[in-house]
């Protein structure tokens, strides 16, 4: 291990920021922990260009963490929608009456206390830690992982946890010695690592720009920077068929809204069938109606909606990709004859023109939106 590069490391990173680092990007500069945390969750597995354009709505929609833990957890999905892994917005809401309950609505400084809070890890306690409060607290999310395993060729798969505890051990012994710089050397640790040293282009291969660390790096110097960090291999992604009712009645669509812990959890959804593994003789007959509903719904609302439904037919198959499976949504169209008062509190009519208050799964916001723009209503908030 290089003593010498890391004395100088966070020197030779901070100055690079200052010529070649990202600038301008809504989030950079601000220390109010609520708006910082807010950034780290909703950059987390999204992409920057995607978080451009929802962060400063999210941030006006929710501009403090009193607001935010004041409203019902519909109009925090319904603002997520389209983000993805909506457990993130789920936390959000959770750590927001948790700040207000227990911090009376203050972020707490110490980034061993953050790391409590709901949805926090280390890696993001320690980017609050150093952005709002000046704490030298280190981070390590992917891109610092990928930075240091070619720094100091670390050999092993990063998923292993004694190369894991490695990592963070890098990660505390180069940090600055003065606490006033860690907002700026926390956001040229990201910056380097997004747009320097990535995963399949970094610049010290393209050769279109010298990397501060050229002569350091051990992944360049024995020409490992393609195949550092090692990653254990991925399991091909199960497939799965279900089967989803779209009901309407009128101008109201049947919602159904999901579990909090199963998938799009406490998103409003077309009812669905357990999902089953997809085989190459995955059949696609047509359920009979009751089967159907038997398979969606509640079996309290089965017999009322089987009578008020007149018709029933195929409607399109759609194809969703998940990070770790791919799920075949057979959607079966029928139209009843009236929306029933009370189906109970996890179901609910909703008209084709207020569908933008209802946090909706990606896919089923697409398809429901070609309806609703038929109609020429938005489906939009």
């Amino acid at each position: 291990m290089s003593k010498t590069l890391i004395n100088t490391f966070s020197k030779k990173l901070i100055a690079w920021h200052g010529v070649s680092g990202r600038s301008g990007l809504p989030w950079q500069g601000n220390r109010d922990p609520y708006a910082v945390w807010v950034s780290e969750i909703m950059l987390q597995q999204t992409q920057v260009a995607t978080v451009l354009e929802r962060y400063p709505r999210f941030m006006k929609r929710f501009p403090t963490v009193k607001k935010l833990a004041a409203v019902d957890i519909d109009e925090v999905l319904a603002e997520w929608a389209g983000l993805g892994y909506y457990s993130r917005a789920r936390n959000l809401h959770a750590c927001a009456k948790q700040v207000m309950q227990e911090f009376s609505g203050k972020f707490p400084n110490d980034p061993i206390i953050l790391e409590q809070l709901k949805g926090i890890g280390r890696s993001t306690a320690g980017a609050i830690a150093a952005f709002a409060f000046h704490e030298r607290a280190p981070i390590l999310d992917a891109n610092v992982k990928r930075i240091l395993a070619r720094l100091f060729a670390i050999d092993g798969a990063i998923q292993e946890k004694t190369v894991n505890d490695r990592l963070w051990q890098l990660a505390s012994d180069l940090l600055p010695t003065q606490p006033e710089n860690m907002p700026v050397y926390t956001q040229a640790l990201m910056d380097f690592g997004a747009t320097w040293c990535t995963a399949r282009k970094p610049v010290c291969i393209s050769l279109e720009k010298k990397c501060p660390f050229a002569k350091e790096c051990q992944a360049n110097l024995s020409d490992q920077v393609l195949t550092l960090p090692k990653k254990v291999a991925k399991a091909k992604s199960p497939e799965f068929d279900c089967d989803m009712l779209l009901v309407r009645a009128g101008n109201f669509i049947l919602l159904q809204k999901r579990p909090s812990k199963a998938i799009w959890g406490g998103l409003w959804s077309l009812p669905e069938s357990a999902w089953r593994p997809k085989t190459e003789k995955s059949h696609k007959r047509a359920p009979a109606l009751k089967e159907l509903l038997t398979m969606t719904l509640p079996k309290e609302n089965i017999l009322g909606l089987a009578k008020s439904i007149k018709e029933l037919k195929q409607g399109n198959q759609i194809k969703h990709i998940f990070t770790h499976r791919r799920l075949w949504m057979q959607i079966w169209e029928g139209r009843s004859s009236k929306a029933l008062e009370f189906l109970g509190p996890d179901l609910k009519w909703v008209p084709l023109s207020q569908l933008g208050r209802y946090g909706l799964p990606q896919p089923i916001k697409i398809l429901l939106q070609g309806l609703s723009l038929a109609r020429g209503d938005d489906l939009k908030n």
